[in-house]
């Protein structure tokens, strides 16, 4: 099977691609990600249980990990590490991607970490996402954006440390205690 020239990728093309890998798509042009780490992976197991166990058992939408895609706009699809849907927006859930999220959360990789801290957080904004949860295992800090109404930009709702608590401005029941995050791996 041929595939089309780096740039020149439908989004029709990018979606009816069947592989395990982590692979977005930009403007035309596949994006392959390296494979998380260990401490990655465990950071991200740990948050998706608290999101996942949100007012116990009476989940108020869908939490799903990557890979998973999230259209954002036309010529865009990221696959965030964790993303969130509330049960109110179900009819923007297809069955092999979504129109948007209402939460994302990206732990922030070793090998590029502008693309998470001012790509992504530039896109997320553009694609209308209402919160966006930085990840950063380099400081152990977790940064929570929010979009405010019509903002093209995120506003900083809090940047959290060792010994405190993230706390979610969409989900008033989803915190995270950022020494649990980071010690995940011990």
């Amino acid at each position: 099977m041929l595939f089309p020239v780096q740039g020149q990728w439908s989004e029709q093309e990018y979606l009816g691609l069947d592989t395990n890998r982590l692979i977005e798509f930009s403007n035309g042009s596949l994006e392959v990600l390296p494979m998380p780490t260990e401490l990655h992976q465990l950071i991200i197991q740990y948050l998706y249980r608290l999101l996942f166990d949100l007012r116990s058992g009476k989940r108020p939408g869908l939490t799903l990990l990557s890979p998973f895609r999230v259209r954002l706009y036309p010529g865009k699809v990221r696959e965030p590490d964790i993303m969130f849907m509330l049960q109110e927006n179900r009819g923007r859930r297809k069955e092999n991607y979504w129109d948007g999220a209402d939460l994302v959360i990206e732990v922030v990789s070793e090998d590029d970490p502008d693309r998470d801290l001012v790509t992504k957080r530039q896109e997320y904004a553009q694609g209308k996402i209402p919160e966006y949860w930085i990840v950063d295992p380099r400081d152990r800090s977790i940064l929570v954006l929010t979009l405010d109404d019509n903002a093209t930009e995120y506003r900083e709702a809090g940047r959290y440390s060792d010994g405190q608590t993230a706390q979610s401005i969409l989900l008033n029941d989803f915190r995270a205690p950022v020494t649990q995050v980071f010690d995940q791996g011990e």
